[in-house]
């Protein structure tokens, strides 16, 4: 099944892990990087290690420092060889960015995925993934950094939504992993007691082509993991569709209670249906 919900937990408080890992999402993300201050690194690597060599109970990617910090060669020391499922590249940089990572890693490099929207170089590497779209876990991108690092006020509007340039990086980094054929996960919704906004901020991504997102609180995690799973009716549709196709092989389009389908729905409802987990039959 594709991932649907990616929790983070900061790397310097494993006390917090058991409880993250129970908390139903499909993957941790164990941080290295924003969450955690310098001095707490050595004990946040060492902490993560212990984690990924245990028996782990979830998918647990690892969220190292950038490729240009000081300190992206001790993570990677201290945690490849746990045999972390996926590692997280914040401020990367295009197709380029992964290469270097995994030439960093070494052969025992995992799935990554970048976090593409960081800097304002990196929005003109969005195309790019592609390239090197066998070594992805998929594709992320972050409204946080980038305003800052052009001087922005805030990526937001006073009601929340993005302001025009965000929504312009948010578009492309959803092309450009579906041009890369990897998963597009939405990025994070930072105010954690607003369920209903949270509600909203899934059910748009989702919509918009997004196949899972990001989340920074436990409590967050059922609300995403809800509306990135298809309805049982939107399976029984997407059965329907694959059925009337196969019963009319030769057929472009077709007539499905009442309304036009074509080969797109198909595509669509293939789709739909590999993300749920189940067969068309």
């Amino acid at each position: 099944m594709t991932i649907r919900s990616l929790l983070f937990v900061p790397g310097d408080r494993p006390e917090r892990f058991p409880k993250a890992a129970a908390s139903g999402a499909d993957a941790l993300i164990l941080d290295l990087e924003d969450s955690v201050a310098p001095e707490n690194k050595p004990a946040a690597r060492a902490a993560i290690a212990a984690w990924l060599g245990g028996d782990r109970p979830v998918r647990s990617f690892v969220r190292i420092n950038p490729l240009d910090s000081e300190h992206v060669r001790a993570d990677l020391a201290a945690v490849i060889g746990a045999r972390p499922d996926g590692l997280v590249l914040p401020k990367a940089q295009g197709a380029a960015s992964v290469w270097q990572l995994v030439e960093i890693a070494g052969r025992d490099c995992p799935p990554i995925l970048p976090i593409a929207s960081e800097t304002p170089a990196a929005v003109f590497g969005l195309g790019s993934y592609g390239e090197a779209a066998e070594r992805l876990a998929g594709l992320t991108w972050g409204a946080e950094d980038l305003p800052a690092a052009i001087g922005a006020a805030t990526s937001r509007n006073p009601d929340g939504s993005y302001t025009q340039p965000y929504e312009v990086v948010r578009a492309l980094t959803l092309f450009g992993a579906h041009a890369a054929g990897v998963a597009a996960i939405e990025t994070v919704y930072p105010d954690i007691a607003d369920t209903a906004g949270l509600e909203a901020y899934v059910a748009r991504g989702r919509r918009d082509g997004f196949t899972g997102m990001m989340a920074i609180h436990p409590a967050q995690v059922a609300i995403i993991n809800a509306g990135f799973s298809p309805s049982e009716a939107e399976v029984a549709h997407a059965r329907a569709v694959i059925a009337a196709f196969a019963a009319n092989p030769g057929a472009g389009a077709l007539k499905l209670d009442g309304k036009m389908i074509d080969r797109p729905h198909l595509k669509q409802a293939q789709a739909l249906l590999e993300r749920a987990g189940v067969v068309a039959g």
